[in-house]
């Protein structure tokens, strides 16, 4: 067995602030890799092993063995795990046998960086039944003296736990997961005298919850669980608490059900928290916590209405006072800048987002508590700190927007409205942002509906000077001109199956305003301009959809302006990857856009007609979008194309010499699932288009359609997808389709007995795509048997042809009852 190159040289050349030194470093761990795969890992886990070797090469060498182990990207990572399997037993044995005592290295580092890589080989051998003395182990390590080598294993199990959860198949037993509970409840015991084994042990039991199911249902072992999280929540460790109300968190959304017993103590730990600890990140948690009651309540009561049986104990309800009063004296505790920070999350923002799954859970009993508090505040001018609570109030009013009833908001929306606008003034750019994003809110959930008699909030006399404001605020600053884009995409969608033309004098000034904001974003910084951009197009888009027959002539408009913004995307200077990703991102905006004027002016006959003109252009722009990127498919363009088929119809087929290569990559794309979904769908578009003029290109097109059903690394979503194409090209070709039946049928009669098996199996993670894959299994059927002629069906009914085409009883029962 080779014992592997010494890498402590190379490995601190890895990290050298040298660029050469470091590429070359990189470069000799590359070619260490493949010449002797074996020997590497062997000489990655020696040095992360031997105590004599520098901290930062024990470090990097036992990271670089957890990449080899692991990866995001799911081809990668199954040939790690192939590559991993091909590794001689005997040198797996020395990885584990080096590995497991790092967990009591002196250096932390080290040991911390042991207990992942345990973990990283624990997920690739435990579903193969390997390895599985490592938790028995793990376990014993729990009876040393060594408080570092206890804190290492505790994190070891939890990242074990972690890794276990994502699997689909059980792999621990009852026995084992016991185990790990009763050394993770040692280990959180309040005598514990060492914190950081504390903290391990409670961070573990977060991770081993998942697993918990039979143990809480035992009231012994659930009381001492909970007692363990309970004094973890009272602890002077800051971390600790916070771990600890973690663990509260995944209790409430794992085990909801058996929480009344413990409700009133809970509560009382996280209004401690909330209101008399100093430490942030801690309340956050505790809020976290009734967000996550709100939401199983929530979830209850849709279950509910949909006839299912759920269990909600209405704690929400039961607390609401004393909730909501906590949850408001928080909201002024926003920080200066927070508007401009997306990456920021305070005590303000998670008591109003936890404000607002309260109001969606007990609906109008939310509005008589929180307007209150409201109407005093929103106002508040009399010194310069006033400014958060305007904010804090318009935050709050905005919170419970989503919920109550339009007859219990209207009165308060139509008395606030007003004000609202004037405030999109306010001195104070995170108030005039909190403004804006409420107004839109006000026309998402209270905008134009009619209810109990009640008129609707936006009328032909309040309409002018609403849009007056917003249009005059998209020149505020870009931030807060994102919100008022959202606000103006809310109360256009208002509009969309109005009957009256009330909105159409605004069209021209509103699209123009947002195009403009679209310009504007192009000056600014990339990451604020980027999302402006998104917002404006996307408000251009809910225009576009809401527009009525009298504007359909200004929408016909917009197709050259995007055809002329399109084509400057094709001069832009692309001189980096960041600069490449740009242009990507603003011609799928406006390629979105396109598509939705596309499909708006389809609605129309005459419309319709004046599109298929410009049609010529459209195809041509983009063409020269595909053609940026000649390794991947545009997923926006792709779908801009098939909305073009429906206008086009068989004349579609003078575009499909030019654009064929650009499907047959989307066809071939497996690793960006969406934009391969998306093109089989197109080609769905292009069948139904083209009719028998596709069968020019179905041979190629069929066989990579059967390839990549062939593939096992393809991700299964796109299976059902191709499965459902096949009726489409049947419907298209007709009785050529039957030259393809040979290879057809017997792929879908193995779809047919797997979706029997995964019936069969109760996985319930697998029922939607169980679902999905019996639909494509039937629309294949549905478009050969309508596709072929009479006598063809016969001998294929009847045996007379080498395959048979079994109509799938079984699978329609099944999905049958499914639909029920």
């Amino acid at each position: 067995m080779s014992a592997g190159p010494d890498l402590t040289p190379v490995l601190q050349h890895a990290q050298s602030a040298d660029a050469d030194l470091r590429k070359q470093a990189e470069l000799q761990l590359q070619a260490y890799q493949q010449q002797d795969y074996a020997g590497y890992l062997v000489a990655l886990v020696s040095e992360l092993a031997n105590d004599n070797k520098p901290p930062e090469t024990r470090q990097i060498a036992g990271l670089l063995l957890k990449n080899l182990m692991d990866a995001t990207d799911a081809v990668l990572k199954e040939g790690m795990l192939t590559r991993w399997a091909n590794v001689d037993g005997a040198v797996k044995a020395k990885v584990k046998h080096l590995l497991l005592p790092v967990l009591g290295a002196q250096a932390a580092p080290a040991r911390h960086t042991a207990a992942i890589v345990v973990a990283k080989i624990a997920a690739i051998e435990l579903p193969l039944r390997n390895w599985p003395e490592v938790v028995s182990a793990l376990l014993t390590n729990m009876g040393q003296p060594n408080n570092s080598l206890k804190q290492a294993t505790l994190q070891a199990l939890g990242y074990i736990c972690e890794e276990m959860g994502k699997l689909e198949e059980d792999i621990l037993d009852q026995q084992q997961i016991n185990n790990v509970l009763t050394a993770v409840a040692q280990g959180m015991r309040p005598d514990e005298a060492d914190s950081s084994v504390r903290l391990a042990a409670t961070v573990a039991l977060y991770n081993a919850l998942e697993f918990a199911h039979s143990n809480f249902d035992n009231a012994d072992e659930r009381n001492y669980i909970m007692q363990c999280i309970c004094e973890g929540a009272i602890s002077p460790e800051t971390r600790l608490q916070e771990a600890a109300f973690e663990c509260l968190v995944k209790v409430a959304g794992s085990y909801y059900e058996k929480l009344p017993m413990y409700i009133q103590d809970i509560f009382k730990l996280s209004h401690r928290a909330i209101t008399q600890g100093d430490e942030e990140d801690v309340a956050k948690q505790a809020i976290e916590f009734w967000c996550t009651v709100a939401e199983e309540e929530i979830e209850a009561q849709e279950a509910v209405e949909d006839g299912e049986e759920a269990v909600n104990h209405s704690f929400i309800r039961q607390a609401l006072q004393p909730l909501v009063s906590m949850l408001l004296d928080q909201l002024t505790k926003q920080e200066p800048g927070q508007d401009r920070d997306e990456g920021i999350w305070n005590l303000s923002m998670a008591a109003g987002t936890c404000l607002g799954l309260v109001a969606q859970c007990v609906k109008d009993e939310i509005v008589s508590l929180v307007m209150p508090y409201v109407q005093p505040n929103i106002e508040k001018k009399d010194n310069p700190e006033n400014w958060r609570n305007r904010e804090a109030a318009t935050f709050a009013f905005s919170s419970i927007l989503e919920g109550p009833s339009y007859a219990s908001l209207a009165g308060v929306v139509n008395a606030g409205l007003g004000f609202l606008l004037n405030a999109t003034k306010d001195p104070d750019p995170m108030v005039r942002q909190t403004t804006a994003w409420t107004i839109g809110r006000i026309f998402q959930f209270v905008h134009g509906e009619e209810d109990v008699g009640m008129p609707p909030l936006i009328n032909p006399q309040n309409l002018p000077g609403v849009v007056k404001t917003l249009l005059e605020s998209t020149r505020d600053e870009p931030h807060i001109a994102e919100q008022i884009c959202f606000a103006l995409s809310q109360l256009a969608a208002g509009f969309k199956d109005s009957d009256t033309p009330l909105f159409s004098p605004y069209f021209a000034d509103i699209v123009q305003a947002l195009l403009q904001q679209g310009e504007r974003a192009l000056q600014m910084d990339v990451q604020e301009g980027a999302r402006l951009q998104l917002q404006a197009f996307e408000a251009i888009n809910e225009v576009v959809r809401s527009a009525s027959p009298d504007t359909l002539p200004l929408v016909g408009q917009l197709i050259q302006a995007l055809l002329d913004k399109l084509a400057s995307t094709l001069r832009m200077q692309v001189t980096s990857s960041e600069a490449k990703e740009h242009q990507k991102d603003l011609q799928g905006l406006l390629c979105g856009v396109l598509q939705v004027v596309i499909q708006k002016l389809s609605e129309s006959d005459s419309a319709k007609t004046g599109l298929l003109e410009k049609a010529d252009s459209i195809m041509q722009a983009l063409l020269g979008v595909f053609q940026c990127d000649t390794t991947s498919v545009h997923e926006e363009a792709m779908l801009a194309v098939g909305a073009l088929t429906y206008v086009c119809g068989q004349s579609f087929t003078k575009y499909m010499q030019s654009f064929y290569p650009v499907l047959e990559l989307g066809l071939k794309n497996h690793r960006e699932v969406d934009v391969c979904i998306a093109t089989v769908g197109v080609l769905g578009d292009i069948c139904r288009a083209m009719d028998t003029q596709v069968a020019e290109f179905s041979d190629n097109i069929m066989q990579v359609l059967l390839q990549t059903l062939s593939d096992p690394t393809v991700d299964r979503s796109i299976k059902p997808q191709i499965l459902s194409s096949f009726g489409d090209i049947a419907l298209a070709v007709g009785d050529k389709f039957e030259t393809y039946l040979a290879h057809v049928l017997p792929m879908l009669q193995g779809a047919q007995h797997l979706s029997v098996e995964q019936q069969r199996s109760g996985n319930e993670t697998l029922y939607d795509y169980n679902t999905q894959l019996r639909l494509g299994i039937l629309e294949a059927y549905a478009g050969i048997v309508h596709a072929l002629s009479n006598e063809k069906i016969a001998q294929y009914m009847t045996g007379e042809t080498p395959v048979r085409l079994l109509w799938p009883h079984h699978v329609l029962s099944s999905y049958a009852e499914c639909m029920l």
